[in-house]
């Protein structure tokens, strides 16, 4: 291995490790990393002590945990900041929150999985798994399929590529070719639905935030359960979803995001 490679193997090993501290949300103990940890424990520890000695995870000595730093706090701020649709969206998400009363994401893609950056609740919330600043599958969420389906071909068989197909319940794609048929669809008619795909009683209508030559930035979406809405329902806030994300898309685009070309 030459020794660029090897520094990007440390480097993509100390970023594993810092994925699996945040993974737990909440401060965690090093026997508790290392029973998920695929390195040895000497190699572990290592990288723990080098992470924390550079303000990417924070030692609590009195209770022996660990957790994200500091420094990767102010890090995450400042992408937060420059690449995130978020502080660009916020007014428009929340009158699309006052208007509808639902609750109301804000996403992008993060590879091939789906990154909540935004979240208003619902007047009357519901629970789910969403929350800003969580991953989540793009295979089975509203937002999800409505980024996979404007996105280049070749960009879509590598995203496609990464979905695990999980069975989250009896309404989820779980092959490519069932995926790529409502992806299909969805470019057709310009957004997606949640059929209660991810979570049961969860269903949602999604657009797309795209550039004026059809890049995708992200998505957004009016989610509700079975219990009080059904998916022709929503379909009443179609128009207030595409108003807002076509005028996030003309924000960002001039802001954080042009397309030189376009």
């Amino acid at each position: 291995m030459t020794e660029r490679g090897q520094g990007d193997g440390t480097v993509a090993k100390a970023l594993a490790v810092m994925d699996e501290v945040a993974g737990f949300g909440r401060p965690v103990r090093f026997s508790e990393l290392l029973d998920r940890s695929p390195y040895p424990k000497a190699t572990l520890y290592r990288f723990v002590q080098v992470l924390t000695k550079q303000g990417m995870l924070h030692f609590d000595p009195d209770r022996q945990t660990y957790a994200p730093g500091l420094r990767l706090v102010r890090l995450a701020h400042a992408a937060w900041q420059t690449s995130a649709l978020a502080p660009i969206a916020r007014r428009h998400v929340d009158a699309l929150s006052d208007a509808v009363g639902e609750t109301v994401h804000l996403a992008q893609l993060d590879g091939a999985q789906v990154l909540y950056v935004d979240k208003r609740n619902a007047r009357q919330p519901i629970e789910m798994f969403s929350a800003a600043g969580k991953v989540g599958p793009a295979y089975c969420t509203g937002v999800g399929k409505a980024m996979l389906a404007f996105l280049p071909e070749a960009d879509l068989a590598r995203a496609i590529a990464q979905q695990s197909f999980h069975r989250f319940t009896d309404h989820t794609y779980t092959t490519e070719a069932a995926l790529r048929s409502e992806l299909a669809a969805i470019h057709a008619r310009g957004f997606a639905y949640d059929r209660e795909e991810h979570e049961p009683g969860i269903i949602c209508i999604a657009h797309p935030i795209l550039t004026r030559g059809g890049r995708v930035l992200g998505a957004m979406s009016v989610t509700s359960t079975t219990a009080r809405e059904t998916l022709e329902g929503l379909d009443r806030h179609l128009p207030r979803i595409r108003a807002a994300a076509e005028a996030i898309a003309a924000e960002a685009q001039d802001w954080r995001f042009p397309d030189a070309a376009e």
